[in-house]
């Protein structure tokens, strides 16, 4: 069974400067997509590697005012609706609102249709259009068109408080914006949602303090982080492996690139406030 998803993101910006940004070229090459088509009131179009299904343009422009912004996206078969609509929040921040029909939950665990990165997909989006907004340098996004995981960015702070943010299950969950338990130890467990609400955590393998640290994630394959620290920075390596080639699990690869973008954040923005509302 379909139903809308919801995404809501608290944007450090004027509600004019988010405004222009969701229908200005320039703008959107920077945080959409590496193809954008822009001739309002007539055509709102995107594609690319970093968009699913993105290897030619599959939107239609429905509306576009200064508040909102409303397109068909046809995705594996189904024509979608996605809306996004946008309200001044006070402080120059913006509240914007997400909306895409046909998204069914079940599509992220199987894998069965595209539809099933929506979430994750969106996630990383709308992150990257607050640190656009910020000035801040992005975090990559995913790349549909690819079987291999491999990341790689740099965070203003030293190693051992990177570590610390991906190993403590409080300072994870806080970042991550969803409960997770972690034993930071090889053989502990990772649970997200926590120990009380998962049957079935992954696996640790792999704890170097300041480090690695490696889980095993089941059928997702296995997960890596591997930091090197240098001058009050350190260079933080995410990699994925021992997955099925032939079907990569593109919504949970996005959603630790979402994570992996408001992890750089939590740890050098003063002030920080997570862009992914609850």
């Amino acid at each position: 069974m379909t139903e809308p998803l919801i995404v809501r993101a608290d944007i450090p910006a004027p509600v004019e400067r988010v405004s222009r940004a969701l229908t200005d070229p320039a703008d959107l090459r920077i945080w959409l997509a590496e193809h954008v088509e822009v001739e309002l009131p007539e055509r709102f179009a995107f594609w690319g590697r970093t968009t699913p299904e993105g290897d030619a343009p599959h939107q239609r422009l429905l509306h576009a005012d200064e508040r909102t912004l409303r397109f068909a996206w046809l995705l594996d078969g189904e024509e979608t609706t996605t809306e996004l609509s946008i309200e001044a929040a006070g402080d120059d921040r913006t509240t914007l609102t997400l909306s895409q029909t046909h998204f069914d939950f079940q599509d992220v665990i199987t894998g069965k249709s595209i539809r099933g990165v929506l979430q994750t997909y969106w996630c990383q989006v709308l992150t990257n259009l607050a640190e656009h907004l910020e000035g801040r340098a992005l975090t990559p996004m995913q790349d549909y068109t690819s079987t291999d995981m491999r990341v790689e960015v740099s965070i203003d702070a030293p190693a051992a408080k990177v570590f610390h943010a991906i190993t403590d299950s409080e300072a994870v969950s806080r970042w991550f914006g969803y409960t997770i338990d972690i034993e930071p130890y090889e053989g502990g467990r990772l649970a997200m949602g926590g120990f009380d609400n998962n049957p079935d955590p992954a696996k640790v393998l792999e704890v170097v303090p300041d480090r690695k640290f490696s889980v095993d994630w089941g059928d997702g394959g296995v997960g890596t982080w591997e930091l090197a620290g240098s001058g009050g920075k350190t260079r933080l390596t995410l990699v994925q492996s021992g997955f099925d080639q032939a079907h990569p699990p593109y919504a949970a690869w996005g959603g630790f690139l979402s994570g992996l973008a408001e992890l750089r954040r939590y740890l050098e923005v003063p002030g920080w406030k997570p862009v992914i509302m609850a």
